[in-house]
């Protein structure tokens, strides 16, 4: 059952660094296999940092944010039964899939190429009727959002709306760079360059598959303690020593599997590279601006049978990853609780974005009255 336009407030970005403006919005009902979802916490990524920045560009105005909990309140006609409900609490990830192009039928839901309504015709106008759009396909720095169906994954009850909407991105970016991008092993020797939001999840995704020896490395004292609470041996502090030899050393010199690079920076994941065992895999987890370029030595990298591998969302399948997440939470093997360092309501967005600038380990979350 579907209602019709309705206003809600919202954290407009309408230039690229400027500060975020709350401002009056009208959001359209869902379309065909569209659901709308009143926002109950969002919290702040760092690539929602980057776009507002203006780093990998987009159109203006936008709304951004995408790591988000809430509960569904309107269906498109077109939604199909037995899934989601109105009433259902939900996060809400960017990932769409279609389940029928070629990439949705090879189990790659995260590379769908199929096109959808919603992104020709945005569901936010402005007071002058002028269309917004929704950022990263969410737009959840605001009360209300229209999203597609697929993107949207049930919550258990127990699991509290400021936990669920980390798993949304960094959750399964970090967790699924290591269980399903890299494939790690037990006894795999593995590697985390920056030990942020992402990063602290790829530790633990790495440690929960048997990683051994699993090295954390950041340029922050406190970063590298919490990779020790969520499972890394070691940690190294690159600012003060040499990172390379003294994380090589742990390997007696052989090298590390899998390393995964959880830093939007071009420069350190060169920096990378002479970490990787023969067969390695460096992992691109962080994405840095579009005017970064990476250079490595193809001959040498092509004979060690090293391998780079992108990671876009940590390969998630929502239907199939959200819920182990969940379970793994619920048993007490997954930290989610420990990564929220705030909770402000949306008029404070502002504030909490230049705290998430400052502790890039933490997240800090926009709630919003039920």
């Amino acid at each position: 059952m579907t209602s019709g336009t309705i206003e809600i407030r919202a954290a407009v970005c309408r230039a690229f660094g400027e500060p975020l403006a709350i401002e009056t919005l009208r959001l359209a009902p869902p379309e065909g296999s569209e659901i709308r979802v009143q926002v109950r916490a969002s919290s702040i990524c760092h690539s929602d940092i980057t776009y507002m920045d203006g780093g990998w560009g987009g159109a203006l105005p936008t709304v951004f944010g995408h790591e988000m909990a809430g509960v569904v309140t309107d269906l498109g006609p077109s939604v199909p039964p037995g899934g989601v409900c109105a009433g259902d609490r939900v996060i809400v990830s960017l990932l769409r899939s279609c389940g029928r192009c070629e990439y949705c039928e090879a189990g790659s839901p995260v590379q769908c190429s199929a096109e959808y309504a919603i992104d020709s015709a945005p569901r936010l106008t402005d007071e002058q009727r002028r269309p917004v759009q929704a950022g990263m396909r969410v737009g959840s720095f605001a009360e209300s959002v229209v999203v597609d169906v697929s993107q949207a994954v049930p919550i258990p009850a127990h699991v509290a709306d400021e936990a669920a909407s980390l798993i949304s991105c960094g959750v399964i970016t970090g967790f699924g760079a290591a269980i399903n991008t890299a494939k790690v092993q037990v006894g795999d020797a593995v590697a985390v360059i920056g030990c942020g939001g992402v990063g602290l999840n790829c530790v633990q995704g790495a440690a929960l598959a048997g990683a051994l020896p699993l090295v954390a490395i950041d340029v922050t004292d406190d970063k590298l303690e919490q990779a020790r609470a969520f499972g890394a041996t070691d940690a190294i502090n690159a600012a003060g020593e040499d990172s390379t030899a003294k994380a090589l050393a742990l390997t007696d010199g052989r090298g590390f599997d899998t390393v995964m690079v959880a830093v939007g920076n071009a420069h350190v994941m060169e920096q990378a590279l002479p970490l990787l065992a023969h067969d390695g895999a460096l992992i691109a987890v962080g994405m840095p601006p579009l005017n970064q370029r990476v250079s490595l030595i193809p001959a040498e990298f092509s004979y060690l049978g090293q391998r780079l591998l992108g990671c876009k969302m940590g390969d998630a399948r929502l239907r199939v990853d959200v819920p182990k997440l969940f379970r793994l939470y619920s048993a007490g093997r997954l930290r989610l609780d420990e990564l929220v360092a705030s909770r402000r309501p949306l008029d404070e967005i502002n504030e909490a974005i230049a705290l998430a600038r400052r502790s890039h380990e933490l997240r800090h979350v926009i709630v919003f009255p039920e």
